[in-house]
């Protein structure tokens, strides 16, 4: 049945219509307004109005659920060490790298190895030292006078990969890992081999022991998407780690299944990148990193023990960062407070400090920290 409408009704509720949606815009705005000075846009129509156009907000929540079950998986062998884990899983969306930073005996290697079984990846293990060399990571081309000239490829060659104490290893060894992490493939006698995908490196550095070791220069460490600081677990967790006894189990006893696969983990980085992030939340990443550049400009207390700031990639590093960050929450939109989330550890090894930050022992972490409390979220 059809229904006729004059043009006097027609235009009323026309009128109406767009009373109402002025209305409601009005608001919109004033919410945009007043929760833009506090940083928390979660739920704001100002960073999501065209999300969906390249995004369905299924899709994310299906890899978000993914996502929390490989999270439960590794908690059946890792106890607490959640930021950690969240940054390791926002890095492998990212197709990033990550360094850690902690003392010996806080489950490193084992978070590596139970995110390799989790993700039905192969993981292997290298131990720096200061007699390693490029070719015992690479691989090198052997002669067998039964075969003749073949291949032997290194440890390199796996999904994850675990760089211990890279700091161990004289810079000509640290750099055979670094470049094969930047250009994703390995030369071994002329002849260049690409490397399996998903490609995850978390290399580890013991912030204890200086003696025999190389301190990686800041253009390599800048190569890590993150730098994860590795901390103590709480008594609690401790005292569960007293029950579940990693060191006297058996690893298979943990009973870890395989929650996602590498073919799904492939497809989560292509759709990481399809996280809509408005200008508005580019300009903000640029801000904050122009602060660690011109910090008189935003007048940082601390940005006087500021040498270096970051450079572009800190900006790229953000910007993607802050997508993976999306996915982790469940969302097809980046906010604010998705860039303060992953913050730190994107600019944490990015900025250098000069001789009187380290004499007054300023942590770059600090500098973050009144970096995100005064760069404004919306420029005035």
């Amino acid at each position: 049945m059809e229904i006729y409408i004059n043009k006097n009704t027609k235009k009323y509720l026309m009128d109406r219509h767009k009373a109402k949606r002025g209305s409601h815009e009005t608001q919109v705005h004033k919410e945009v307004h007043k929760n833009a000075h506090k940083g928390v846009n979660h739920n704001d129509a100002k960073y999501h109005d065209h999300a969906n156009l390249e995004l369905k907000k299924e899709v994310v929540k299906k890899y978000h659920d993914k996502l929390q079950d490989l999270k439960d998986e590794i908690g059946k062998a890792v106890v607490g060490q959640h930021e950690v884990i969240d940054g390791f899983l926002r890095g492998l969306l990212a197709r990033g790298h990550v360094l850690v930073e902690g003392v010996p005996g806080i489950a490193k290697t084992h978070l590596i190895k139970t995110l390799a079984i989790a993700t039905g990846c192969k993981g292997s293990r290298i131990q720096f030292t200061v007699d390693l060399l490029p070719t015992d990571i690479t691989g090198l081309t052997i002669y067998d006078q039964h075969k003749g000239f073949y291949t032997q490829k290194g440890p390199i060659f796996a999904n994850f990969v675990l760089a211990d104490e890279i700091n161990r290893a004289p810079p000509k060894t640290q750099s055979a890992l670094l470049e094969a992490m930047q250009e994703k493939q390995v030369t071994i006698g002329g002849k260049t081999y690409p490397l399996d995908e998903p490609f995850f490196v978390m290399a580890t550095q013991n912030p204890i022991e200086s003696e025999g070791t190389y301190r990686l220069p800041e253009a390599q460490v800048d190569r890590f998407l993150y730098k994860l600081l590795m901390g103590y677990p709480k008594m609690d967790e401790e005292k569960q780690v007293l029950k579940i006894n990693a060191t006297l189990r058996d690893f298979k006893d943990f009973k870890i299944k395989q929650a996602i696969s590498p073919r799904e983990i492939i497809e989560m980085q292509k759709m990481t990148h399809k996280i809509y992030l408005s200008s508005d939340i580019e300009d903000y990443i640029l801000r904050i990193v122009e602060a660690t550049r011109n910090p008189d400009k935003y007048k940082l207390r601390t940005g006087k023990y500021i040498e270096y700031g970051g450079s572009p990639r800190a900006s790229i590093s953000l910007f993607i960062s802050a997508k993976a960050q999306a996915i982790l929450q469940g969302n097809n939109y980046v906010t604010p407070q998705y860039v303060k989330d992953v913050a730190k550890d994107v600019l944490r090894h990015r900025i250098i400090l000069n001789y009187e930050g380290q004499a007054e022992k300023i942590t770059n972490d600090q500098i973050v920290d009144e970096i995100l409390s005064k760069v404004p979220v919306q420029q005035n």
